[in-house]
C-alpha cells in the first residue's frame, strides 16, 4: 500500500499518484457496480442478499472516500497536487458512485415496501 501521507513529497514518483488515483476509480466503480447488483437482487425479491451487497458497496465506497480525503488533506488547500484529467475522472467516478448508492438504497426500500 502506498504511503498517502507522503504522496506529495518532491521525490515521490508521479506514477505513485497515478496508482492512487486509479485505486480511487476502481473502488468507486466497484461500489457503483455492487449497488446495481443489489438493486437487481431486490427486484428479484432477495432483500437479504441486496442488504449484504449494499454493505459490500459501502465498504468499497468508504475506501475510495478515505483515499480522496487523504489526497485533499495532503494538498492542504494550497494547490500542491498536480490536477490531471485522470484525477478529475476519479473525482467524477466517486461522486456518481455516491449518488448511485443513495438512489439505489431508496429504490431497494421501495421494492421492499411494494412486496
Amino acid at each position: 500500500m502506498l504511503d498517502l501521507d507522503h504522496i506529495m513529497d518532491a521525490d515521490t514518483p508521479e506514477n505513485d499518484l497515478e496508482e492512487v488515483v486509479m485505486g480511487l476509480i476502481i473502488n468507486s466503480g466497484q461500489a457503483r457496480s455492487l449497488a446495481y447488483t443489489a438493486l437487481k437482487q431486490a427486484k428479484q425479491g432477495d432483500f437479504a442478499g441486496a442488504k449484504a451487497t449494499m454493505e459490500q458497496s459501502r465498504v468499497a465506497l468508504s475506501e475510495a472516500h478515505r483515499v480522496q480525503t487523504q489526497l485533499i488533506e495532503s494538498d492542504e488547500g494550497e494547490g500542491k497536487m498536480k490536477v490531471s484529467l485522470v484525477l478529475v475522472h476519479a473525482q467524477d467516478h466517486l461522486m456518481t458512485s455516491m449518488l448511485a448508492r443513495e438512489l439505489v438504497a431508496e429504490l431497494i426500500e421501495l421494492h421492499e415496501k411494494v412486496q
